[in-house]
Order: C-alpha cells, then sequence, then structure tokens
C-alpha cells in the first residue's frame, strides 16, 4: 500500500518540486497540492493522507497555525527556507524540516524518518492489543477488543469477552489499570464495561453485548456523558 501525501505550499514551484520527488519515489501516492492552507484544511475534513509536506510562511495561514487547527494531524515533514521555525517546528512533533532548496536525497531522508515512525507505530499497537491472564492453570491471551465487560467476583474478576469467559485472581482496579482508558468505563464498583460493545441505557441499566448490568447512582450522570456526549437526536 502506497503512502499518501499532501503539499501545502503558496510557492508555485516548491509544489512542482514536491510532486516531482513524490512521483519519483515508488512508495509514495500525490493526493493533492494547495497554495492555500484554507483550502488544504477543508480537503482534510474530506480525506485523509499520511504525510504532509507543509510550508510555513503563507499568507492566509502560517504552517504551524494550519497544524495547530488539525485535531489528528499526519505526520508532518515542515518546508521552509526560514530555519529560525526549527525549534517551534520541531515543539510540535514534526518528523522533519527540509530547509528549502533541498536535494531528493534529502527529501528521501526526510521520508524515509516517516516509514520508521510508522512501523514502530505499528508494533506498538501489536503488542497493545491484548493483555495475558493466569486462568485454570494456563496463561491466555486475551484481545483487548474482544472484551465486552468485566466483573468482580470476589477475590477474582470475571473477563466476558465475545466469544468466551475467563476467570482471573486479580483486582478490577489492578485490571483497569492494564486496560486503555479511552477503550473502558467503571459503571460501578463492580463493573467495567467497552464503549464498543454498549448497546443501549435505560435508567440505571446499562445493556453490554446483551447483558444487562446495573450501574452505580453516583456514576449515571458521568457514565451518560462519557457514553452519549452531545452525540444524542431528539426532539427539540
Amino acid at each position: 500500500m502506497k503512502t499518501k501525501c499532501l503539499v501545502v505550499d503558496d510557492e508555485p514551484l516548491a509544489r512542482k518540486g514536491l510532486e516531482e520527488f513524490i512521483e519519483q519515489t515508488p512508495f509514495l501516492e500525490h493526493k493533492g497540492s494547495f497554495s492555500s492552507a484554507i483550502s488544504a484544511l477543508e480537503f482534510l475534513k474530506q480525506h485523509t493522507v499520511d504525510i504532509l509536506f507543509l510550508d510555513i510562511q503563507m499568507p492566509d495561514m502560517t504552517g504551524i497555525e494550519f497544524m495547530k487547527a488539525l485535531a489528528n494531524p499526519p505526520q508532518v515533514l515542515f518546508t521552509t527556507a526560514h530555519r529560525e521555525f526549527a525549534l517551534e517546528g520541531f515543539e510540535l512533533n514534526v518528523v522533519d524540516f527540509l530547509l528549502k532548496p533541498f536535494s531528493y536525497s534529502r527529501f528521501l531522508r526526510g521520508v524515509q524518518k516517516t516509514r520508521i515512525i510508522s512501523d514502530l507505530s505499528r508494533q506498538n499497537e501489536a503488542r497493545e492489543n491484548h493483555i495475558f491472564i493466569k486462568c485454570d492453570g494456563m496463561i491466555v491471551k486475551v484481545f483487548i477488543d474482544a472484551i465486552t465487560f468485566i466483573e468482580t467476583a470476589k477475590d477474582y474478576v470475571k473477563i466476558h469477552t465475545v466469544d468466551d469467559t475467563y476467570l482471573t485472581l486479580v483486582s478490577l482496579k489492578q485490571i483497569e489499570k492494564e486496560l486503555p482508558k479511552e477503550k473502558f468505563i467503571r459503571v460501578h464498583r463492580y463493573y467495567l464495561v467497552a464503549y464498543k460493545h454498549i448497546d443501549k441505557l435505560e435508567g440505571n441499566r446499562i445493556y453490554v453485548a446483551g447483558n444487562q448490568i446495573n450501574m452505580s447512582r453516583a456514576l449515571r450522570e458521568h457514565v451518560y456523558q462519557a457514553i452519549i456526549g452531545s452525540k444524542l437526536i431528539e426532539r427539540p
């Protein structure tokens, strides 16, 4: 799969040069070029890219302002003739700073950095998509996205997944620390549920993968807000 690239630069020659470099590189795909940062922002509302080649000094919005306006920016390589912006750029976690004019070899070194970062990210995701627990005298791998909810069972916890149930000698608090906070929510002192498997809410009850779970009254407002937020569609 090719790496999708976007070019944002108000200088026509700079855009053309980057487009030619991208076309020379077999694993890159040019998805578009913009002379205006505002137009590029509109494009990114509808499309995703992997690498953004971004100029800093532009008339309508600087590259730094552009980056700050993105909720989830792709990997960014700044392309500029202004060396003084380097420090601020790296504080924004840009991958590289290509000082104009730059050669194809320098361009390629910057691109290779994005590939290294992507590979490391994939490896981390692979490592973080499961946990190991002790169950029935065995060590069992449990995929995090398969967990529907976890409940306390005296000194144990019972881990419910889409396919099976596991009983392991740990506390709910202990296992909660090992799971990603953005994927699970505590709804009761005895229950931890996975956002993605929540079916519906009714009063103090929450339905998860076909199971009815009682919600703590003290946590109810927090749970409703965390799960629904502003996504509830209702008649005014």
